[in-house]
């Protein structure tokens, strides 16, 4: 088992300005781990008991010592002094000391990953790339908050030499607390779209919220961001870090990395030619739409930010296998199902529809409400049923509160056949009734939705 390099309790008290409790011996103890999941503990781990809605880790503190763990951290007093124990006063700011502690310690190169949409498969993008030379550590799942962010910098250790972290924010403030951990070497900025407007009011807003990452990189950092979005393409003149646009050059001028012979291969993606400063390389990327070569571009030029040659690169993005929920296609003898349930903007919602009228077959939109979108959200959820509409989807199923507006949309847009369910267990009940063999079926909604029951319910009469 490799432990965490420099991460005795000593240390780690010190980094958190906590109260150390027990045996001096044990002060000289390294942490072979660090986890706020009971479930997760093993030998001479650090349990950090959080107290949450729902569940209060102290509960779980005798526990913890029983399986090994090595010590325990909480903001109450110790219930016992003869095993290690660190009292903090905050357990959430804890793990970002910590991590901001064991990150400047670590020989390690970190790719800083945010943007409105498209960090995921981005993230999931350029760790394909990337992996073709260096050992990669990268985020997993949704570990990208304030909470997540840190217990993926945990999971590095000494044989680690670059790692993707991606970043999700929804209020000012916040990226600032997460950079501030990550100190990228390299920042990728995917787009400005409208997201969690409900806390950043604007688009400029939101930009402003993204870039406070560039004011935490390491001297020395590379930005690469998205020449194509409006917002994105005004940042040339940031001295914070040395710029570098990917892009279709919709926006700006001589991008340092873009694509030409651009061809369409339906759900098998896109064949293209990315040009870099290193060359060019001709590759599929094997995931359908202009976004997924958008995240392509960006993959292809931290690789040559890191080193990496043509061949590798065109490897990297070529093995490149969607995870479920961020446009996973599922393809049965039955139906072909887009599952894209795990989040949803108006941005990502058009792009999905954009995909989805270029399939086969009779295409099905179930659509779901959008969250955290303003004082807008109708309008936005209005003009994401006027764009389905206009893309020649045949079936638009909408459900939700917000939903009643794709409907609206859809129909002012001249789109009859649109059906609606208030809620999610009205819609489940209906679908048996209303998919077709043969359909292809796009299925997103915002991540509260809980849209990948839909998923579940469509495999199980498919199969």
């Amino acid at each position: 088992m490799e432990k965490m390099t420099g991460m005795t309790l000593e240390a780690v008290t010190e980094a958190v300005s906590g109260v150390y409790y027990g045996p001096d011996e044990g002060k000289q103890i390294t942490l072979s781990a660090i986890t706020i999941d009971s479930r997760t503990v093993e030998k001479d781990c650090l349990f950090v008991a959080i107290k949450g809605a729902r569940v209060d880790g102290n509960r779980f503190v005798p526990g913890a010592y029983a399986d090994g763990a090595a010590c325990c951290m909480s903001t109450k007093p110790p219930g016992r002094e003869d095993v290690p124990y660190i009292q903090v006063e905050s357990c959430e700011q804890a793990l970002k000391d910590m991590a901001e502690y064991y990150r400047s310690i670590l020989d390690v190169k970190v790719v800083g990953i945010t943007g409105s949409v498209g960090k995921t498969t981005t993230k999931e993008m350029i760790a394909a790339v990337v992996a073709q030379k260096y050992d990669t550590l990268k985020t997993l799942g949704n570990f990208n908050n304030e909470i997540g962010l840190p217990l993926t910098v945990f999971r590095l250790r000494p044989h680690h030499q670059v790692a993707i972290l991606e970043m999700g924010i929804s209020e000012f403030g916040e990226m600032g607390r997460l950079a501030k951990v990550a100190k990228p070497d390299y920042c990728v900025i995917t787009n400005i779209g409208q997201c969690h407007l409900e806390n950043l009011g604007t688009r400029d807003g939101i930009l402003k919220a993204k870039t406070e990452m560039l004011d935490y990189v390491k001297p020395g950092a590379v930005g690469y961001f998205n020449g194509d979005d409006d917002k994105l393409c005004n940042l040339k003149e940031d001295n914070r870090v040395q710029t570098i646009y990917y892009g279709f050059g919709e926006n700006i001028q001589n991008p340092s990395v873009t694509v030409k012979n651009v061809k369409n291969l339906g759900l098998a993606g896109s064949e293209v030619d990315i040009v870099t400063p290193k060359g060019n390389v001709h590759m599929v990327i094997p995931a359908p739409g202009k976004h997924m070569i958008s995240n392509a571009m960006a993959a292809a030029a931290v690789g040559v930010g890191l080193g990496l040659e043509l061949d590798q690169i065109k490897k990297g993005i070529e093995s490149y296998e969607p995870v479920g929920g961020h446009g996973h296609i599922i393809r049965t003898d039955t139906l072909t199902i887009m599952d894209d349930c795990y989040n949803a903007n108006p941005v990502s919602m058009k792009a999905g529809l954009d995909v989805l009228a270029d399939m086969e077959g009779r295409r099905v939109a179930i659509l779901g409400d959008m969250f955290e979108l303003g004082t807008e959200e109708k309008q936005m959820h209005y003009d994401v049923g006027v764009h389905a509409a206009g893309r020649g989807i045949e079936q638009i199923i909408a459900i939700g509160q917000l939903a009643q507006e794709y409907v609206k949309g859809a129909k002012a847009a001249g789109k009859e056949d649109v059906l609606y369910f208030e809620t999610l267990d009205e819609g489940l009940a209906q679908l048996e009734r209303v998919i077709q063999k043969g359909d292809a079926v796009m299925v997103k909604a915002s991540h509260a939705m809980h849209f990948e029951k839909v998923v579940e319910k469509l495999k199980e009469f498919i199969s």
